[in-house]
Order: C-alpha cells, then sequence, then structure tokens
C-alpha cells in the first residue's frame, strides 16, 4: 500500500497542488478498506475532485463509495457549512428578538471570516470530538494545497491563543460566551493534532526541486505546531525504459537530481516511492493499481495514430497581441494547484515588459514561488508578493489610527482583540489584493492567484469584506470599492485559465470558468500546460500519456475556451540534472547528450515573422516546409504577422526573420531551403 504500516486513526495528506495528494489519500483509503478497514476520507479542498475520482457524488455528510465495502468519503463545503453555521448561531433568536436584531446577527455572520470558521469549525468536529467519527477506524483528510492548508493546521492553535488572551467578551464571530464548546473542541482538535500515536501528517510530493522544498517548509512549520509524526510520499517517480527517447531520459534525470539535492528536513523521514503510471487515477481499478507492488506499466497503452497530432492549438505566443492591446489592466492565471500557473504568468510578464510596457508582476498564493529579483534584472518589471504577516500588521495599524483614533481606552483594547482575531489576515490579504489590481490602471498587473478553491472564496467573498472593512474603516478604499467592477471589465482584467491535458485539472477548470461567469468574470483564454502532445516520443509510458492528453486537449479548444494555447512539457534544465544527462549517455552509450537531445524531441516550430502579405514571407515559409520535408524532420511552419507577437522574440533586428521552436536564428534575408535545414539539423 503507498502509506505501509503502522497507519494511525488520523491521516493528513498535505503538499503543494499537483503533486497527486487526492491520488495517495484515495488510494490508501481504498488500501485500508480493502483490509476490512472502516475508512472515512475527508476533503478539506474547496476545489475537491473527489466526485470524479470515486464516480459518485459526494456532499457534506459521509457517503458510501460504490465498489468499495467499508470506505466513505464526503467534501467540507465551506460555503454549506457556513451557511448551517450561521442558522446554528442566529436561529435560536427567531421570533424571540426583534426582526431588526436578527438583521444585525445575519449581518455580522455574513462575513468572510465566517465562511472559514464554518469549514474550520466542521473540520474540528471531524478531528476533535470522537462521537463524530466512531463508526470509522481511519480518518484521512486529503487538504487543499499547502499554503490554505497551513493556515487551516494553525487554526486550532490560533484561536485557543485568542480564546486565552480575549478578555472583553467578545470576537468577530459574536460573544465568546456562547463558543464555549467550540473552545472544547478546537483544544481536543490541536491535541489530536499533536498526538503522534493518533495523527499522522504525510507530505506529498513530486521529485521536483520546487516541490520538494515546499514538502520541507511545510514539514518545519507544522512540526512547530507540534505535528511531528511526519512520513514522506514521493509519487510520480519515473524510470524511461527507451535510453533512445531523450525527453524520457531527461524526465528520469530530473528526477534523479532532485532526489540527489533531497533538503535535509525530508531526508530523515520515512519514504514511500510511487511510480509515474501510464494513465490518470480515476476511478477504484486505477486506485486499487497505485497500491500495487510494481503497477502494470502497460495499461492503457497508445491507441491511435500520428494524424490525430496534427492540428494542435497555437503556443502561448499567439495571445500576445490581444493581451497587449490595450496598453494597461490586470491579467489573472487562475487553475488548480500544479498546473503552472507562475510559470505562465512569469513568461507573459517578461514578454509584456519586453514589449516595453510597465509590468508588474505579483502572486495571492501564499505557497508560490516567484522570482523576487527578476524585477532587478529586466527593464519596466517589478516583482512583488503579498506576504499576510505583513499586510496584518498594515492593516491593523490603519484600522487603530482611523477607527480607533476617537476611541477611549477601554474601546482600543476591545478593538485591539477583535483586530487580534485569526481572521483580520483575511481581510488583510482581501485588501491587498484589491490594491494590487488597482495598479493596473497606470500599467500591466500579471497576477498569479492561488489554487481554484482559494481563490473562488477570496472573489466570492467581495462583498462580505467590503461590509468587514466598512465595520471597521469610515472610508471604504477606492480600489476595494472599484474591484468588482474591474474584475468584470473585460477590456481591464483578462483571466487565463491554465490547466494540464488531463481529466481532473481540465474539468475543474470547467468549474472555476462556470463560477466566474456566475459572478460577471468571461475568462479571456486557457492555456493548456506541460503537455506531451506537440513532442516525438519513443518510451512506452510516455506514448500512453500522450495519447491520453488527446481527447482533453479537445474537449479544451472545442467545447470550453473562447481561445486555447498550448505549451509543450520541457525539461527542467539544471546543471545537476545536465550533468546526469550526460553521465547516463556516456554510461550506457545511447542516450545523446542534452544539447543534441533538445532539438530532437519536440515536433520543430519555424516561426515566420513579417507583417502583412509580404512576398519575401511566402518564399521563407515555402523554403521553411521545403527544408522540414528535406531534413525527415516532423514540424510545422507558423507565420507571425501581428507586430506584437513578432516583438516578443528576442534579436530580432530588421524582417522576415526565421525562428526555430521560438529563437530567432536569421532576419533582413530569405535564406535556402537548405540552409534552414542546416540549421534544422
Amino acid at each position: 500500500m503507498v502509506v505501509p504500516d503502522p497507519i494511525t486513526r488520523n491521516l493528513f495528506f498535505t503538499g503543494k497542488g499537483g503533486v497527486g495528494k487526492t491520488s495517495v489519500a484515495s488510494a490508501t483509503a481504498v488500501g485500508l478498506a480493502d483490509e476490512g478497514k472502516r475508512v472515512l476520507l475527508v476533503s478539506t479542498d474547496p476545489a475537491s475532485n473527489l466526485d470524479e475520482v470515486f464516480g459518485t457524488e459526494l456532499g457534506i455528510r459521509p457517503t458510501p463509495v460504490p465498489g468499495v465495502p467499508g470506505l466513505c468519503a464526503m467534501n467540507i463545503d465551506p460555503e454549506a457549512a457556513a451557511r448551517a453555521y450561521r442558522e446554528r448561531m442566529v436561529g435560536p433568536y427567531r421570533g424571540v428578538l426583534p426582526d431588526a436584531a436578527v438583521q444585525s446577527m445575519e449581518e455580522q455572520f455574513s462575513g468572510a471570516c465566517t465562511v472559514e470558521i464554518a469549514a474550520f469549525d466542521e473540520f474540528s468536529r471531524l478531528l476533535g470530538d470522537p462521537a463524530a467519527t466512531a463508526e470509522f477506524d481511519h480518518v484521512l483528510f486529503d487538504t487543499a494545497p499547502t499554503g490554505h492548508t497551513l493556515r487551516l493546521l494553525q487554526l486550532p492553535a490560533a484561536w485557543t491563543v485568542f480564546f486565552e488572551n480575549n478578555v472583553g467578551g467578545n470576537s468577530c464571530l459574536g460573544p465568546l460566551a456562547g463558543l464555549t464548546a467550540q473552545r472544547q473542541l478546537y483544544e481536543a482538535a490541536l491535541g489530536a493534532l499533536s498526538d503522534p500515536e493518533t495523527t499522522t501528517l504525510v507530505l506529498v510530493s513530486r521529485p521536483e526541486g520546487t516541490a520538494l522544498r515546499e514538502a520541507e517548509r511545510t514539514s518545519g512549520e507544522l512540526a512547530e505546531l507540534g505535528i511531528k509524526n511526519q512520513r514522506l510520499v514521493l509519487n510520480g517517480l519515473f524510470a524511461a525504459s527507451d535510453r533512445s527517447d531523450p525527453i524520457a531520459v531527461a524526465l528520469e534525470a530530473r528526477g534523479r537530481a532532485a532526489l540527489q539535492a533531497l533538503p535535509e528536513g525530508l531526508a530523515g523521514l520515512p519514504r514511500t516511492e510511487v511510480r509515474l503510471l501510464p494513465f490518470g487515477l480515476i476511478g477504484i481499478a486505477a486506485l486499487r493499481a497505485l497500491n500495487e507492488p510494481e503497477p502494470a506499466r502497460t495499461v492503457g497503452a497508445a491507441a491511435g495514430s500520428e494524424s490525430e497530432f496534427d492540428s494542435l492549438p497555437p503556443p502561448l505566443e499567439s495571445l500576445l497581441a490581444a493581451l497587449s492591446r490595450t496598453g494597461h489592466g490586470v491579467i489573472l492565471t487562475m487553475g488548480k494547484g500544479g498546473v503552472g500557473k507562475t510559470t505562465i504568468a512569469t513568461k507573459v510578464a517578461l514578454v509584456l515588459a519586453r514589449l516595453g510596457h510597465r509590468v508588474h508582476l505579483s502572486t495571492t498564493d501564499p505557497a508560490a514561488h516567484l522570482d523576487l529579483t527578476l524585477g532587478e534584472r529586466v527593464s519596466n518589471l517589478t516583482v512583488s508578493r503579498i506576504e499576510p504577516a505583513a499586510e496584518t500588521e498594515d492593516y491593523t495599524a490603519e484600522v487603530m489610527a482611523t477607527a480607533g483614533r476617537d476611541l477611549d481606552a477601554q474601546g482600543k483594547a476591545l478593538l485591539e482583540e477583535d483586530l487580534r482575531s485569526p481572521c483580520t489576515e483575511e481581510i488583510a490579504v482581501f485588501r491587498a489584493f484589491a490594491r494590487t489590481v488597482d495598479r493596473g490602471k497606470d500599467g500591466f498587473v500579471v497576477l498569479d492567484t492561488a489554487p481554484t478553491g482559494h481563490t473562488l472564496l477570496l472573489l466570492d467573498a467581495t462583498e462580505a469584506y467590503h461590509r468587514d472593512v466598512l465595520r471597521n474603516l469610515s472610508d471604504m478604499p477606492e480600489s476595494v470599492r472599484e474591484l468588482l467592477p474591474r474584475l468584470r471589465d473585460p477590456e481591464f482584467t483578462k483571466v487565463l485559465i491554465v490547466t494540464l491535458p488531463e481529466a481532473t485539472p481540465v474539468h475543474e477548470a470547467a468549474s472555476l470558468q462556470r463560477d466566474l461567469m456566475r459572478a460577471g468574470i468571461t475568462p479571456f483564454a486557457w492555456v493548456i500546460n506541460q503537455s506531451l502532445a506537440p513532442l516525438r516520443l519513443g518510451d512506452p509510458v510516455l506514448r500512453a500519456r500522450r495519447f491520453h492528453e488527446r481527447p482533453f486537449i479537445q474537449e479544451v479548444s472545442e467545447e470550453l475556451a473562447p481561445r486555447t494555447a498550448l505549451v509543450a512539457w520541457l525539461a527542467d534544465v539544471t546543471e545537476d540534472t545536465k550533468a546526469a544527462l550526460l553521465a547516463t549517455g556516456s554510461r550506457n552509450g545511447s542516450s545523446p547528450p542534452l544539447s543534441e537531445a533538445s532539438e530532437a524531441v519536440v515536433m520543430r516550430t519555424i516561426q515566420v515573422l513579417g507583417t502583412g502579405a509580404c512576398r519575401k514571407c511566402r518564399t521563407l515559409a515555402a523554403n521553411a516546409e521545403q527544408a522540414l520535408k528535406d531534413a525527415g524532420v516532423e514540424g510545422r511552419v507558423v507565420k507571425v504577422q501581428e507586430i506584437a507577437e513578432i516583438l516578443a522574440f528576442d534579436g530580432v533586428r530588421a524582417l522576415p526573420a526565421l525562428a526555430i521552436d521560438g529563437e530567432v536564428k536569421l532576419y533582413g534575408r530569405v535564406p535556402s531551403a537548405g540552409e534552414i535545414k542546416a540549421l534544422l539539423i
């Protein structure tokens, strides 16, 4: 089984978005149930996809999973939990107090804080109240991506401290006298989390540097909270079976290099390694395969022909002309954790800056990995991140200087208590988000948002945050007041939905799009990231995964997206990876060096750069087509005519120009087919 014995009663699965937490948690739950245990699997992710994994509709109560006797699953729905929490608090006073008083209570419990605390309340009940899960032998928590999970797991301690230090008897949730049961529950939850005999934290990671570093950070922060019984699951380890396939060799080498540089904070943890499978982990059979010691590597083998990949969506550069047309505004990258939102946001920001626009790149994701030094190296570009602690400190000072200015000593003490509530951080981060969007008036703001569930809560709670701000400030900031209109204005805000060519990321992105459109926000385009479709592959596992991508690419481009861009998978070519690849090649004599491999693996794209109906451009395109045939290379010729797209290519000094795979090779003349062939080879 993915998580071997001994297994504690509670298991928490956490990690960076996209590392396979749900797959590992679900496979473990199925494995335990197959051993005759009674198991409850709970998703704390606002964008849970357990329904799709198990093929059954789940709600906020334990639901039996068909085909797996003994297994129940449920989702903690923040909005549903908030409605139930609100009614539990307000309901007893209906018909007892005047309508105006009841309405005032409902207003108090309609804030964003209530959404968070209601979900947390349900989580604490499952963890801290033995009676709530008495019928189960094991309770497994499939958590949201790291940043959101850290917030959730820190709340028991945060609220316990708040209760202990609050002397005024009130909180943003109402009178503390009415929260005695919650206080006992939170203390019990904190005790269960820190008891190694009861709870295990399972850190799930891919064999990639960024994911491993985030896992180490999470491990350290949760250890400080007393959650020290931890283990590591490395998901998606790949071993190339075709040593002549340079993409396969690069993927294997990347994983090997990451393991060789395993962070010190993870090296001492018990570890389980899980192979990369050639199929998506949807359905009970696939989950059971993940628990097998040597999963079948040919399940779902490639079926189809190369002609299926003749018409793929254009590259990301195809969106740049429309994105940059207004000269200012906000570009939001949104999607499931782990789909590459940060990478796409960074690439878009760099190109816009290169075009001469003023660009600010930022993130609302507490676990994002933006390169904050980019702004020092690239003209026209500034980079920042929204730091929750700093924003909370600034917000608290602002409230005390305004709303607290004319209060007496007792009033100021009560306001300070209210601001020490863990909810204050959420309000402060929201205000920082609104302030960052406001910068789009004078240039471009590219915002890498948090994973789907956290982002939707941020957007859905806009009006509630307005009320929270009004409660503490006499004047609402213009940035907050204008936020919703700006997000709804397609000329000001352009949403790029980033996904992977897999079932869960695509269907979660489709759900995100529906939610956005209900809020009056229409996505501008979809970006399908990390695709194997444009690559030429020999390894059977990768070929199978490539053919499995095709229906999801079609679903996005033909049914879901107003416009689509496709970004090919590229190896993260660090020096360690390069060294590992070269060592592999020299050892077995069959794998080419990375410098050669990189030109052999991609179905080549030749870009002909020129404006209008240029005769030289037509000749150049014809010569490029002939060069592909003469060289025996699979590829395509793309004409780039929009000036904004042309300027996105670095090194263009005259037209027409020729680029191969995005790199400008020559300009100002028309090379022969033979010359282009030499560049290809």
